[in-house]
């Protein structure tokens, strides 16, 4: 656990214009909509419980790109080796946690930052307690208010890079929605809650705590604020509820915390000198967690044999004469288009052979019986690494009747060489299936492991993972299979070098460009996915 022992429990003075901003998550993928930017103070607005995440992107009409992608949180092995930065804000109710939070979001500057309320972890109330909580008679400010169990088990998850899905609590109903939001991809988290630092567990998980101390008057003045315009309460209700439970659990349960913080914070967000001061705390963490995994695996697994996982579509006249045209410089992008996707059915055709099936008997309109053989799973779904691997798309929905499609866009950072990854969609309940997951080439196989370590994240078993590939090069075979040694890597050519610009040799030239009709930029790489055109 980091700490800031030169300022721990030290007051921080200082003040800072305050601007407000926020986005939204959708069910099922890393969505969010384009924050509003506005150049004042404006309330807030708000009947249920937050948890955002802020990157930069770029919102078009039909898809959502992460203009700042997310760097390697795993190491060439596979595993993660960076946990997300977890900052805990604590502070008596309407003490202004959520706008500090805010500050430090704008203040950081860094993408995949996820703030996350203690608000969207209330218990499901009984009808005793709805009954209670509609006369103002429910305790909402102690701590047997909140689930710690599933706020423990969502942080770990959380910290340990793992696909979670959040609670929304409705303070109009006091009860959860149905839909649940799901998040992933977390580099920071900022956690604020009024009882963030009460529970042992949950303090082991925060890397930095923050006090967020405000007067009591100013305090009560928001909250009246708040539940009277927001949430419709009338306001003998609020003072008598801040009477009864609010004062007295400040007292009693988070004014105690405050000697747990490294840092208490006056004012809130208002507070330039502490935000500045949290910023370059965090920035000084994230920079001693960088990795550089695409060095790692060029420097790797050299003269290895292959390894059993391995399959190559066999080099038939057929196979070899396509290979022969898509990789002549002179074809002609209809032939390259044409070619390519003869290829890519055969590679699919021979990727589902390998799924698992088992026996099965019908009958035949001259009423014998057949014994022949169906799948054996739940489901099968494709994923596409953007934006070369969803040109093999239409060769699995050709032979997979019905089959859901998800979607991965990874690009290489130029100035650190490093794969980021910008865009996620996948189909709910994705951990039950059997994933083939899609890339035209793979040279160094940084991309590919990224794909691969979003799809574990997420709970899908490494054995139930094809990496299907028209053309691979052999550092990026032994990269991933080293890595994850249960997936099984399916390709029609393997190449026995990358060069310098980690292009494959003698390859096939970028793919993605000569499919698409587009310039390839001086330094690409047959690992990096471009921007979809749309």
């Amino acid at each position: 656990m980091n700490s800031l022992p030169a300022y721990s429990g030290a007051r921080i003075s200082g003040c800072w214009a305050l601007r407000s901003d926020g986005s939204s998550s959708s069910e099922d993928s890393l969505d969010r909509l384009l924050p509003p930017v506005s150049t004042g103070l404006s309330p807030r607005k708000r009947t249920t419980s937050q948890c955002k995440s802020e990157p930069p992107l770029l919102r078009t009409s039909k898809r959502t790109i992460y203009t700042a992608g997310r760097p390697p949180w795993y190491n060439e092995h596979g595993t993660q080796s960076k946990e997300a930065f977890i900052i805990g804000l604590c502070g008596g109710s309407a003490s202004g946690k959520t706008t500090a939070a805010q500050k430090i979001i704008e203040a950081l500057d860094v993408p995949w930052v996820v703030l996350l309320s203690m608000d969207s972890f209330y218990k499901v109330l009984t009808k005793e307690q709805q009954a209670l909580a509609a006369s103002n008679d429910y305790n909402f400010d102690h701590p047997d208010a909140f689930d710690f169990d599933l706020l423990g088990a969502t942080l770990l998850k959380l910290k340990q890079g793992k696909s979670v899905k959040i609670p929304v609590y409705d303070f109009t109903i006091h009860g959860r929605q149905k839909e649940w939001k799901t998040v992933y991809g977390a580099s920071v988290i900022i956690f604020e809650g009024i009882m963030s630092f009460t529970d042992k567990e949950i303090l082991k998980l925060l890397d930095m705590k923050i006090f967020v101390d405000t007067d009591s008057d100013i305090r009560l003045v928001r909250r009246l604020r708040r539940d009277i315009t927001e949430r419709g309460r009338e306001i003998d209700g609020v003072i008598k509820q801040y009477n009864k439970f609010v004062k007295p659990a400040f007292e009693q349960y988070i004014e105690p915390t405050m000697r747990l913080a490294d840092i208490v914070v006056p004012r809130g967000g208002g507070n330039m000198v502490a935000i500045d001061l949290i910023v370059q705390h965090v920035h000084s963490q994230l920079e001693e967690r960088e990795l550089s995994v695409r060095a790692a695996l060029a420097s790797a697994h050299q003269a290895q044999p292959l390894p059993e996982t391995l399959s190559v579509l066999e080099s038939t006249p057929q196979v070899r004469g396509m290979h022969t045209i898509i990789r002549n410089k002179d074809t002609s992008r209809d032939e390259f288009i044409f070619y390519s996707k003869r290829l890519m059915r055969l590679l699919i055709e021979h990727a589902l052979s390998f799924l698992p099936s088992q026996p099965h008997v019908v009958k035949t309109p001259q009423g014998h019986d057949y014994e022949g053989r169906t799948f054996h799973g739940k489901r099968i779904t494709g994923v596409s690494i953007l934006r070369a691997g969803e040109t093999m798309e239409p060769a699995l929905r050709a032979v997979c009747k019905d089959v859901r499609i998800g979607k991965i866009l990874i690009q290489t950072n130029q100035d650190t060489g490093e794969p980021e990854l910008h865009y996620l969609r996948l189909p709910r309940d994705i951990s039950e299936d059997h994933v083939v997951l899609m890339d035209c080439t793979v040279s160094t196989g940084a991309a590919a492991m990224m794909a691969i370590r979003v799809l574990l994240d997420h709970d899908v078993q490494e054995d139930k993972i094809q990496l299907v590939s028209l053309l691979m090069a052999e550092m990026g075979v032994h990269s991933v299979a080293y890595a994850f040694p249960s997936v099984k890597i399916i390709t029609t050519a393997v190449d026995k070098k990358v060069n310098d610009l980690f292009h494959i040799i003698p390859g096939i030239g970028n793919f993605g460009d000569r499919y698409f009709g587009t310039d390839a930029p001086l330094n690409w790489s047959d690992d990096e996915m471009d921007e979809p055109s749309y």
